[in-house]
């Protein structure tokens, strides 16, 4: 029968109280705190230095995290009487950060400068993400392929209508963002950051900050993370809110400042998020997974986000070319 892993915590000397299920996991009562039990999906290695990423942000005392616990036996992955292999972390209680609210992004802006703050390893480089230069060359050709696609396919859907109606000036401004990040400083930030072992959430968003009324942040979800130059976490973090707010630049300064207060940005760091924002990462995820999916049905809520985007189009390009940097 498929517990969800609830037979491995008799392999951690815990019992569980009471259990529920969230999102892909199963949150568990013990007596040592609540813990949250989840499926493992990543090469043992790189949970190890997941593992040892953690224990230096808890040691850090900074911010808290969703600390992977190692078995009685050492391993931190347990196969569960169902067959499943396992993974069980500390889990603390917090809300995701409401992307509406402004003292919301404040801290979980300098939840993120904590998180950088602590999160450095000696650079393993099997998992040093891909070089930005190099994944916008890429997304442009991928972008390009699917373009021509769409062009010569006959009888298309409103979604695909509107896709290759606007891939011209995406892809424009990609290859724009490419060129002008070759050109910039980024390689030799991200030199330095291997320097400095500089280690990436990777997908530091809303949803993955726990705030807790008067006691603290939480950062939690770190299966992308990755060694890479650290503003290309605020910049997936800022790309995800501002997206919400219509490129406001009131919310990136609040997100700006509240950061680089804790961790103060230099001049070639200011250009290289300005860099990262200027590409155009929605339309190609939209696009690539419409590429990648079955063609015969298309989600209307795809669709939608594709309106959404057009529509903030002319707001993103004033905001990354304009002023504010």
């Amino acid at each position: 029968m498929y517990d969800y892993g609830l037979s491995v915590l008799s392999h951690y000397g815990l019992t569980a109280s009471g259990t529920m299920r969230v999102r892909g996991a199963l949150l568990c009562h013990t007596e040592q705190g609540d813990k949250l039990i989840s499926e493992f999906g990543t090469a043992a290695e790189k949970l190890e230095q997941r593992y040892l990423l953690q224990c230096r942000i808890t040691e850090s005392g900074l911010l808290r995290c969703d600390q992977i616990l190692r078995n009685e036996e050492g391993a931190l992955a347990t196969r569960g009487d169902d067959g499943g292999t396992y993974i069980v972390r500390n889990w603390y209680p917090g809300r995701e950060c409401e992307t509406g609210n402004s003292e919301d992004l404040i801290r979980a802006s300098d939840a993120l400068a904590r998180l950088h703050t602590a999160a450095h390893l000696p650079v393993k480089m099997e998992y040093r993400r891909e070089s930005l230069v190099e994944e916008c060359i890429r997304h442009n050709v991928e972008i390009r392929k699917i373009r021509k696609y769409l062009q010569t396919k006959k009888k298309k859907n409103e979604f695909e209508k509107l896709l290759l109606a606007s891939a011209g000036p995406y892809l424009e401004q990609g290859e724009r963002a490419a060129a002008e990040m070759k050109a910039s400083s980024y390689e030799k930030l991200r030199q330095r950051a291997d320097e400095e072992g500089a280690v990436c959430h990777g997908e530091f968003s809303q949803h993955n900050i726990l705030l807790e009324n008067g006691r603290g942040e939480t950062a939690v979800n770190f299966d992308k993370w990755n060694f890479d130059l650290q503003v290309a976490d605020l910049g997936y973090f800022m790309r995800k809110i501002l997206e919400k707010h219509g490129w406001s630049e009131r919310a990136a300064e609040r997100i700006l400042n509240a950061y680089s207060a804790r961790r103060p940005l230099d001049e070639g760091e200011i250009e290289t998020l300005r860099l990262y924002l200027s590409y155009p990462w929605k339309y190609w995820k939209l696009a690539n997974r419409y590429y990648g999916s079955r063609k015969s049905w298309i989600s209307g809520r795809n669709t939608e986000k594709l309106k959404t985007l057009n529509a903030q189009q002319a707001d993103w390009l004033r905001f990354v070319k304009g002023s504010f940097f």
